[in-house]
């Protein structure tokens, strides 16, 4: 009789079951009729597999399948305020086949299970057999209310939130996203995750609106790093650029891969991004931002505080993938590619999001207690480069704000002495620019130390070529430098004497706290591993515009006020 009344039922329904890309025509459809590889032997209706009219369990909607019963570890990440419980409503039903411990022909209204082909009982190992870890699928059965968005901020209010997706009992659960009858859109969606219209009836980014990860046409080239759609744009990706929503690589963030950069590298090595930018290169270079080091691994964390407490670094240290863009900025303003992120302002605050360039460089350069150290050993030692670059210090590179030298004849126009620069003009890849032809803008990695951009050659007694100091002059010019333009020694130490432009001074600045305007004004602070003490002292002395002496011994000659006043 059950029988007869679900053969009444297709019969009826069958015009509309097949038209609308219904349960029919996929691989729900469990019956010996079905066009799909798992089907019953001899089993011919197809809604019996999940309900039944009169027996059914004491669920609804008329449900003809036991409960799992079992426990599952969730999911569980330091950045969500959501509350997964264990699976309940729609989920738990769903999962009476997803989770791969239930027999599919096991069904609630009869006593032995229906057959299947090919030796199949449970839901075969694969992207559908969930399993009873689920921490590595989209959270479930939590409840997502007016009270949750305020919490999170990335959320839409639920009152915005309209069919076909759709909150059960305030709830998220399985069907939100899916319709099990249906599977128009793939993966039996409720509505097309081309563009993450899908994701975006319920999350909101802030700046997604203007992202490169949101607007870019880019496609890939040798190897599709998109296997899990049917999408080859970056733009039709989007979310799932990087994420998975069932069966992702990572239980953090469910994103594709476990390791990190492998997220952002899948796309960025010259497969979808320009091969001239390709970041995987400059990231494995002589001197770089060294994402890949073994040691890093799992120590960052989406939520970890502006100030790095343990050293390390990843690409999402630096790039927010929701809010990165290409856009022309003025210094010290942020770039397109680092919108987003959070760093430590000039007076040691966090700040979120970053509002200028150096805030960034901050987050491990300036009060983090794992510091790198200075590449050089001075008389003055300050590794903490935010008091390096206060505006307040005798002098500094113009990092910050405007630079303490009304006078430096030797800057290349377009500078000036009210110009301001990055840390990114001098720290970048090697040959970095802004055409399309040159390489990616940014300290991913150089074949020169400290990720410089250009030549810094800090060796004493190196022979002078001009290609030695090219990162120097890419702002000041040669011809004024050594024409004695501002000191009337430069050519006898450079040329002559074989001096590095790094013996004498610091290319960062020199702390108010340590230094003063009599002997640390030019960024004067010397190398002490090739200026020792003469008479007591390794001092410059500053006596006004183009006039000053020093007292120290350099290459074994002693530097007395007399011997050394310009």
């Amino acid at each position: 009789m059950q029988k007869k009344i679900i053969q009444i039922f297709l019969f009826l329904w069958f015009p509309y079951l097949v038209n609308s890309q219904s349960i029919v025509n996929t691989v729900h459809n469990l019956s010996a009729g079905s066009t799909g590889s798992i089907k019953a032997t001899t089993e011919t209706e197809i809604c019996i597999f999940c309900h039944t009219p009169h027996g059914s369990a004491p669920v609804g909607p008329l449900w003809n399948r036991d409960d799992p019963g079992l426990t599952y570890t969730l999911y569980n990440s330091s950045t969500i305020d959501a509350l997964p419980g264990q699976p309940d409503g729609s989920s738990i039903l769903c999962l009476s086949c997803h989770d791969g411990t239930i027999a599919l022909g096991n069904i609630y209204s009869e006593i032995a299970d229906i057959s299947m082909l090919s030796g199949v009982t449970t839901m075969p190992v694969g992207k559908s057999n969930l399993s009873q870890l689920l921490n590595d699928d989209h959270p479930i059965s939590f409840v997502y209310n007016s009270s949750l968005v305020l919490t999170d901020g990335k959320l839409k209010d639920p009152a915005s939130i309209t069919l076909p997706v759709e909150l059960e009992n305030e709830k998220v659960q399985c069907t939100s996203c899916h319709d099990p009858h249906n599977n128009t859109y793939s993966k039996f969606l409720v509505t097309s995750s081309q563009y993450s219209a899908l994701c975006l009836s319920c999350h909101e980014r802030p700046n997604w609106i203007n992202s490169s990860h949101k607007n870019s046409d880019a496609t890939w080239t040798t190897t599709n790093p998109w296997t899990h759609t049917d999408y080859t744009t970056v733009s039709e990706n989007a979310c799932e650029n990087c994420h998975r929503p069932h069966s992702a690589g990572s239980s953090e963030l469910i994103m594709k891969y476990p390791v990190g950069e492998d997220n952002c590298l899948d796309c960025h090595n010259g497969n979808v991004a320009l091969s001239t930018k390709n970041i995987e290169t400059h990231l494995s270079k002589y001197s770089a931002h060294n994402v890949s080091d073994i040691a890093y691994e799992g120590i960052h964390d989406a939520n970890e505080a502006a100030l790095v407490s343990v050293q390390h670094v990843e690409c999402a240290d630096c790039h927010n993938p929701h809010a990165a863009r290409q856009n022309t900025q003025i210094a010290p303003n942020v770039k397109g590619a680092n919108e987003g992120v959070k760093g430590i302002d000039q007076s040691g605050n966090p700040v979120d999001p970053i509002s200028y360039e150096y805030e960034l460089c901050y987050r491990c350069h300036a009060d983090s207690p794992n510091k790198p150290a200075s590449a050089t050993s001075r008389s003055i030692v300050q590794n903490n480069v935010r008091l390096e670059f206060d505006i307040n210090n005798p002098s500094h590179h113009a990092v910050t704000g405007v630079g303490e030298n009304n006078s430096v004849p030797s800057l290349i126009s377009p500078l000036t002495v009210s110009s301001i620069i990055y840390c990114t003009d001098c720290h970048a890849s090697d040959g970095s620019g802004p055409l399309p032809d040159d390489p990616p803008l940014g300290p991913h990695g150089s074949i020169y130390p400290t990720i410089l951009k250009y030549n810094y050659e800090t060796t004493d007694g190196t022979p002078y070529l001009a290609t030695n100091f090219e990162l120097c002059y890419t702002c000041h010019s040669e011809a004024s430098i050594l024409s004695d333009n501002t000191f009337g020694e430069h050519y006898v130490h450079i040329v002559v004497e074989a001096t590095s432009c790094n013996v004498c001074h610091d290319p960062h600045g020199i702390s108010i706290s340590q230094g003063n305007t009599t002997n640390n004004t030019h960024l004067i602070n010397f190398d002490i591993s090739a200026v020792s003490l003469a008479a007591g002292q390794r001092i410059f002395v500053d006596e006004g515009i183009n006039t000053g002496y020093c007292l120290l011994r350099c290459h074994t000659r002693g530097h007395s006020e007399a011997m050394s006043r310009y």
